[in-house]
């Protein structure tokens, strides 16, 4: 029963995923003969580079199962993309973690080179805010854009992503306790899982209660797609990953398998799960697909 509803969610997240790519081809900046060409070449590399897609999918399935349709959905979710992909081309950076694989390709700046890749990220992260705007041209409204603006911001700057990533560069080598971990992974991976749900549900008008309820599980899934991801970082190999496994390891961060033992991991991600859940059961009738997101997250292997 869990894989059969594992298999039609996934079924349902390969059909977005294919709107999504098709919107980012259609609004990325094509590899022009001009000054930016190779910059160009270089975001869309790192973008077109394929994924699940679930930070937009997460902006479609809110603002569809709250009663908000049509492409301006695309538009807002896709530049979670566009944050994500520039999230990681500065994560692989030699300064950084270091990495040559992403998604089963060489990472950015081994292709193009150090000062492009940082110059692609740079980009991808201010590119959204032109995508928020477009919004407008869909009739949606300038209060709404703002507050989508301030949503995607707190999520991507110091008490997010780059915040989470400026944690975890300072405790490398060093020993700290669950609660440090998990200030870390609230910034550089919940906060851009969150921001695209709470972006779907202001497109569709959601009440505060039903906002208060999104916060909760979007921190939870959060959470959640880390402690998988450092299961998976031991369990799982290269070539079913789509990147270099052991480097956490490696580069000495803390994880929750070195935190709580591997049983205690798994067990911590299921408790994390039940949490997600019950934060959702009010808006389990028209969100049901988030409840099946959790159990692909919980059970994921790649």
């Amino acid at each position: 029963m869990e894989q059969e509803k594992i298999n039609l969610f996934l079924s349902k997240l390969a059909g977005i995923a294919d709107n999504v790519n098709h919107y980012l081809d259609k609004w990325l900046p094509q590899n022009e003969e001009d000054y930016s060409a190779n910059l160009n070449e270089a975001m869309r590399y790192s973008v077109m580079a394929g994924g699940k897609r679930i930070r937009p999918a997460l902006t479609v399935l809110v603002a569809e199962g709250l009663g908000f349709k049509g492409e301006a959905v695309y538009r807002a979710g896709c530049a979670y993309e566009l944050f994500h992909s520039a999230s990681l081309i500065h994560d692989d950076l030699p300064c950084m973690d270091d990495d040559d694989l992403r998604r089963g390709k060489p990472t950015s700046h081994k292709v193009f080179g150090e000062a492009t890749a940082v110059l692609a990220g740079d980009s991808l992260m201010l590119m959204p805010y032109e995508w928020f705007g477009k919004l407008a041209e869909y009739g949606v409204s300038y209060e709404k854009i703002v507050k989508i603006m301030n949503i995607a911001n707190e999520a991507f700057t110091y008490r997010g992503v780059i915040g989470g990533q400026m944690l975890d560069l300072k405790y490398e080598n060093k020993k700290i306790d669950q609660e440090t971990l998990e200030r870390i992974h609230m910034g550089k991976t919940a906060a851009l899982l969150g921001a695209p749900i709470l972006t779907g549900a202001v497109l569709a008008d959601a009440n505060e209660e039903e906002l208060d309820c999104l916060k909760i599980y979007s921190k939870k899934i959060g959470l959640l797609f880390q402690i998988i991801d450092d299961i998976l970082d031991i369990e799982s190999d290269a070539a079913t990953l789509g990147k270099n496994i052991g480097r956490d390891v490696a580069l000495g961060k803390s994880t929750y398998p070195a935190l709580l033992g591997l049983e205690g991991a798994k067990d911590y991600a299921k408790k994390t799960y039940e949490e997600a859940i019950s934060a959702i059961k009010p808006l389990s009738e028209r969100l049901s697909d988030l409840e099946s997101l959790a159990l692909y997250l919980l059970k994921r292997k790649s």
